[in-house]
């Protein structure tokens, strides 16, 4: 079965439209890699200051090759790089043990 990532970011009121553009003008970044199955941002209606940044893998090793490549390469940069939009950030582990999706009509 697959494995989930998580992303828990902490993002200051101020901050939350700058994040949600920087997700929005990475589109396809990720979508093209090896073992890549889903991509979620998901922004909090109330009670958390915390974005969710969901995506599904068909392994860690899949996982793990494009923090180590793509990821990587696209989180280093020069001095121009703009200040991060997260104030914080924790990464959470899952596998997935069950799943279902819609019946069909």
């Amino acid at each position: 079965m697959s494995i989930v990532k998580i992303n828990a970011l902490t993002v200051p009121d101020e901050q939350r439209e700058v994040l949600e553009q920087r997700f929005a003008s990475r589109a396809g970044a990720v979508e093209g890699s090896d073992g890549f199955e889903w991509f979620e941002l998901l922004r909090p209606i109330e009670g958390t200051d915390q974005y969710l940044v969901y995506t599904r893998w068909r392994s860690e090793e899949d996982f793990q090759a494009w923090m180590e490549g793509p990821m990587k390469a696209a989180h280093q940069g020069g001095g121009d790089r703009p200040k991060p939009a997260a104030s914080g950030s924790q990464v959470w582990s899952f596998e997935v043990v069950q799943q279902a999706a819609p019946k069909k009509a």
